[in-house]
């Protein structure tokens, strides 16, 4: 089994939306022990035991950290760090080639290559077979004056993505390179990055 890992936000001691990672963990073959149910967009969602796992160290326990949980069938690590947001400005549109990221591989050294041709741009917009998908650390979502939308084929469903898709906060449409300039601008949204907290990035580098 590959090596995953999930990066879980932590906001005053408090980890957030853990039946989100929870719910993709076992999708990806992960053994969760049972602690009951939560609700999450409307159905009942296994809880595991992870929240006890979690064990925030004192130092950590004020502001926003970032927890990252390594695993395969059982949790090999989990490590804690105050979270430091670098500003995303600009972006430069990549293509993929075959690149695979369905999972969250600890290995990411495919996606860390593609960023690297970045330029003078903070960012990339990773495209694969024709279609817009994500950054390299997020899924993405572009506002047309109107609605927020996020492409439908992400390289890798975020556990972020798929909450604001269930409460109707955005919507799937599949996105291409040319229809970039229809959109005002977009949003980087991961686990550690909330859309309301982002600013809308409005210049696409080609």
């Amino acid at each position: 089994m590959y090596r995953l890992f999930e990066t879980i936000r932590i906001e005053n001691g408090q980890p957030l939306h853990l039946p989100w990672h929870e719910e993709r963990m076992l999708k990806c073959g992960f053994r969760l022990q049972y602690a009951g149910n939560a609700p999450v967009a409307g159905r009942q969602v296994p809880v595991s035991l992870l929240e006890m796992m979690l064990k925030v160290p004192e130092n950590l326990k004020t502001g926003t950290v970032r927890c990252k949980v390594v695993y395969e069938k059982d949790i090999i690590e989990i490590t804690f760090s105050h979270y430091v947001k670098y500003p995303v400005r600009s972006l430069k549109l990549l293509n993929a080639g075959s690149l695979d990221y369905h999972m969250k591989f600890c290995d990411r050294k495919a996606l860390e290559a593609l960023y690297a041709m970045r330029g003078e741009c903070d960012e990339i917009i990773i495209v694969k077979d024709g279609l817009v998908t994500d950054s390299s650390i997020s899924n993405l979502i572009f506002f047309d004056g109107s609605k927020w939308y996020t492409p439908a084929r992400p390289l890798l469903e975020g556990t972020c993505r798929s909450r604001l898709l269930a409460e109707g906060r955005v919507l799937e449409r599949e996105i291409w390179p040319e229809d970039l300039n229809r959109y005002e601008g977009c949003k980087l949204i991961n686990a550690m990055r909330e859309p309301d907290e982002e600013e809308m990035i409005r210049v696409f580098h080609r």
